[in-house]
């Protein structure tokens, strides 16, 4: 199995959708790195970044997820660092 480094940033303007996009976040936690959000208060709008180690099909599945809740804007930045890992608990449950 191979994993990538990619960082999947987010801008949401619709507050209705953050519960939804927390739950997304939430079925791919194993893979999660980190995150960061800044809300931007003046332009009434959420900024967050989320750092991701997992397969391309899983952080491609998430970004598409994401990018398709109302009022939120995804795009994905893959590094060029490929690793391969063994096989765990974590396929298959993520994503989906």
């Amino acid at each position: 199995m191979e994993t990538r480094v990619a960082v999947i940033a987010v801008i949401i303007e619709n507050e209705e959708s953050i519960s939804r996009f927390n739950s997304l976040l939430h079925g791919c936690s194993p893979y999660i790195i980190g995150r960061m959000g800044l809300p931007y208060h003046e332009k009434h709008v959420n900024i967050i970044s989320v750092v991701i180690d997992a397969p391309q099909d899983i952080i491609s599945a998430l970004s598409g997820k994401i990018g398709r809740l109302p009022g939120v804007s995804a795009k994905t930045l893959y590094s060029n660092v490929i690793t391969k890992s063994e096989p765990s608990h974590k396929e298959g449950t993520a994503a989906k």
